[in-house]
């Protein structure tokens, strides 16, 4: 991967694809915003130039004596512990008295170490020789302090540009007696030993990596000053307590957590306090959680599930409805996508054999009855008869004219209506000889046992039928039939009796 500004290849430094300027990584990184600013002075400007060691790892101040100016990127040899060592220029001009101020150094400070020379090839030479032997030296010790179970970590070791002097960086949760172990080094390793404990994330800072946010860990590109980091800024943020997600590579808490803590309480003073348990009428709803880029506060009604949603006005209200002694009916909760209030749910309400389907009970009471419609011309016909008349609407005002209801009624069978205009019948138990008189005259029939001769019909067939009562009449199912004659009537003049026999006796 080349370059995209200036298309000399791949960058130097530790592959990591820098910038072309420096010829590494963006690990401490700064950029001097000021460095093209015209200076009215010259005198006045700053002679203090950052210089940073092994990649950004370390970085330290020295004062430029000489009368040579000193970019961003520039080797120099600087002093050192016993002879001389080689940074890389990471600031100079005005942005450093910044520095300065910001860590509490004084720029004219006698002791601060100045700056030799601008690094000659020799120097250079001399530089990557010492820098090669760092990670055979480090597991080298490494061994070392397993063997005498020194409870400690060799965390980073730095080894001086000339190899006179090696610096050993170690994390340890107690004190440790190393004394043993820096005569082992400085007979095997023929340098200057010198020991330093650093902190967790400053362990983690040197040797970098890849944060969960995808980017490189702020500790080892930009961030220099550790500050406390408890599980209160997760608290106030509304993020889960759960150590994997909020450990960062140390182990420790990470710091990001302290980079929007200001906002978050500056958000915070908006939400009413107190407001962890509101009264209602359906039972108290409890608070879970706020949001408060949404300025919504979720409450869960006790024994349910369901959270509601509800703005910092209706919170508001509901606390001063309970500072009255008033329970409101519903929370009114906000639809997350509209912004506005939901409508009140109904209650559930257990109806089980309660329901009553009458829609599906008429529905199929309709459909019987069309059946059976569409099937009673059928059956009259198979039995020879003439289809019903449709019945007339009755007029509530005239109502028909009462039939007359005889006990002599055969079958229990009631009246039917005249037809063809003929006046009712009356049936009675006396033989009234004037009434008999008065009656039209009709041809001789041929009476069998008193009952007439019908012709045969599509009839199914019938048990037989018992003749032994009086007049040979046989006992019949009640139908819509025209009743018995009564057949205890005297023979009529001119005509037949109803006797057993169809002759007619002499006058």
């Amino acid at each position: 991967m080349g370059c995209g500004s200036c298309g000399t290849g791949k960058p130097n430094g530790c592959k990591s694809n820098g910038g072309c300027s420096t010829g590494g990584c963006n690990r401490m990184n700064v950029h001097d915003w000021l460095v093209n600013l015209p200076f009215s002075d010259v005198e006045s400007t700053c002679k203090v130039i950052e210089v940073s060691f092994k990649q950004g790892s370390r970085k330290e101040f020295f004062r430029n004596t000489t009368l040579q100016y000193f970019e961003k990127g520039d080797y120099v040899t600087v002093e050192g512990i016993g002879g001389f060592d080689v940074g890389e220029v990471s600031l100079s001009g005005e942005l450093v008295r910044m520095q300065l101020k910001k860590r509490g150094v004084d720029e004219f400070s006698p002791e601060m170490k100045r700056i030799l020379r601008p690094s000659m090839e020799r120097d250079l030479e001399t530089f990557h020789i010492s820098k090669g032997r760092e990670a055979k030296t480090l597991a080298r010790s490494r061994e070392i302090a397993i063997g005498l179970k020194l409870q400690m970590k060799l965390s980073e070791i730095e080894i001086q540009a000339d190899g006179k002097k090696a610096t050993f960086f170690y994390t340890a949760d107690d004190r440790v007696d190393f004394r043993e172990m820096i005569k082992m080094f400085a007979a095997e390793f023929k340098l200057k030993v010198e020991m330093r404990q650093i902190g967790i994330r400053q362990e983690a800072a040197k040797m970098g990596g890849i944060g969960s946010c995808g980017r490189e860990l702020c500790c080892s590109t930009w961030l220099t000053d550790f500050k406390s980091v408890n599980t209160t800024a997760a608290r106030y943020q509304n993020l889960s307590i759960n150590q994997t997600k909020l450990s960062g590579q140390c182990g420790r808490l990470k710091c990001c957590l302290n980079f929007e803590l200001d906002t978050y309480l500056d958000a915070l003073q908006q939400f009413p306090e107190n407001a962890d348990t509101l009264e209602t009428s359906k039972g108290n709803a409890f608070l879970i959680k706020k949001d408060i880029f949404k300025n919504l506060m979720w409450y869960i009604l006790q024994g349910s599930s369901r959270h509601y949603p509800l703005s910092i006005t209706r919170v508001r209200e509901i606390k001063r409805l309970n500072g009255q002694g008033v329970k409101p009916d519903d929370l009114e909760p906000i639809d997350l996508t509209t912004g506005k209030e939901i409508d009140v749910e109904p209650e559930y309400a257990d109806v089980v054999g309660q329901i009553s389907l009458k829609t599906l009970e008429k529905s199929d009471r309709k459909k019987r009855d069309e059946q059976r419609s569409n099937n009673r011309p059928r059956q009259i016909e198979s039995r020879g008869e003439r289809p019903s008349q449709p019945q007339q609407q009755r007029d509530p005002a005239n109502p028909p004219p009462a039939r007359e209801n005889n006990n002599n009624n055969a079958g229990g069978q009631p009246n039917r209506p005249p037809q063809n205009n003929r006046p009712p019948r009356e049936n009675n138990n006396n033989n009234n000889p004037q009434q008999r008189a008065n009656r039209p005259s009709h041809p001789p029939r041929e009476n069998n046992g008193g009952q007439q001769q019908r012709p045969p019909q599509n009839r199914p067939q019938q048990p037989p039928r018992d003749n032994s009562t009086g007049g040979g009449n046989a006992q019949r199912p009640p139908q819509n039939r025209r009743p018995p004659r009564n057949n205890n009537r005297p023979p009529q003049q001119g005509g037949g009796g109803d006797g057993g026999s169809g002759d007619t006796p002499a006058s």
